[in-house]
């Protein structure tokens, strides 16, 4: 599936001397849209391979991995099972817009303390789930693993070979290390992670085939699901602007950024930058809810 790459044109590219483009992985479909829907891709065929006939993920409350694996997984004739932190969200899953849909499209939650969570990689951890779910094809958080990668390596298409930069928000790495790897000699790679600190830089090396690449680790606001009024009003001015929502978490976080970077000539005049647009739209009603309690603005939908 090839996804198209929509021109933008404001006036501050053209000032600079720069082109932006965004792919719009986000049109893919509503809910597995982006890079979820590459991540997905060959884990639902390796599960089918293997005779399984349940998905146990792993993620937070607003989770897009969460949602589109439900989503896939009714889809593919899966069961799901999520394994969602914060073991308060038991009694109040109902309220939270995100776990509503994926419990619609029949998936089954388990619920863990934050404390416990943090094992979620570990050997006991995940034989303990196991031994409560049966038999089940483990998907990371996130949907993070070498299968992931090699769907994630399908957004770049020949077409993209005529962009010196290729920019993706980061949350695990994986979508970043398939653009990596399926980038060209002569293009640099940039993420914008959505948390705080480089942590992930030795995560994306364990996958990256290449060094053209960095994190640019200045555009999170504050950390994971964190927003403020500015980043609010980048996204609702970029949506009056060129009809495209973002989401909060992370392709509004990274366009932030690039235009940041072009407004301190960052960029050299003339150049071409493709930008990934990896969805999550689902999440916004969620972070809207948070906003309303806050009594900040509201994200256009």
């Amino acid at each position: 599936m090839t996804t198209p790459n929509q021109h933008i044109d404001i006036p501050l590219l053209q000032e600079k001397g720069v082109q932006l483009y965004l792919k719009r992985e986000d049109t893919t479909h509503p809910l597995i849209s982006g890079n979820k829907y590459r991540k997905l891709k060959y884990n639902l065929h390796e599960a089918k391979a293997q005779g399984q006939h349940t998905l146990l993920t792993f993620g937070g409350a607003y989770s897009n991995h969460i949602a589109a694996t439900a989503y896939a997984g009714q889809l593919h004739g899966f069961q799901t099972i999520g394994v969602i932190r914060g073991d308060e969200l038991e009694t109040q899953w109902q309220n939270n817009p995100t776990l509503r849909l994926a419990h619609e499209h029949g998936m089954q939650f388990h619920f863990v303390s934050r404390s416990d969570y943090r094992h979620k990689n570990e050997p006991r951890f995940l034989e303990a789930l196991k031994k409560q779910f049966g038999e089940v094809y483990l998907l990371p958080e996130g949907g993070t693993n070498d299968l992931a990668i090699k769907g994630c390596m399908e957004i770049l298409t020949a077409e993209d070979a005529r962009f010196d930069y290729i920019c993706s928000s980061v949350g695990t790495g994986g979508t970043l290390a398939g653009l990596i790897n399926a980038s060209q000699s002569h293009q640099t790679v940039l993420g914008f992670p959505a948390l705080k600190g480089d942590f992930l830089i030795e995560e994306i090396r364990t996958f990256a085939q290449n060094n053209r690449w960095q994190l640019v680790t200045d555009y999170h606001f504050g950390g994971y699901a964190k927003v403020d009024q500015q980043l609010i009003a980048f996204i609702n001015r970029f949506k009056q602007q060129t009809g495209i929502a973002l989401d909060p978490i992370y392709t509004g976080k990274m366009l932030f950024g690039i235009f940041d970077l072009i407004k301190s000539d960052f960029f050299t005049p003339g150049s071409q930058i493709l930008a990934i647009h990896t969805g999550g739209l689902q999440g916004i009603p969620g972070m809207n809810a948070i906003l309303k309690k806050k009594n900040l603005p509201l994200l256009d939908i």
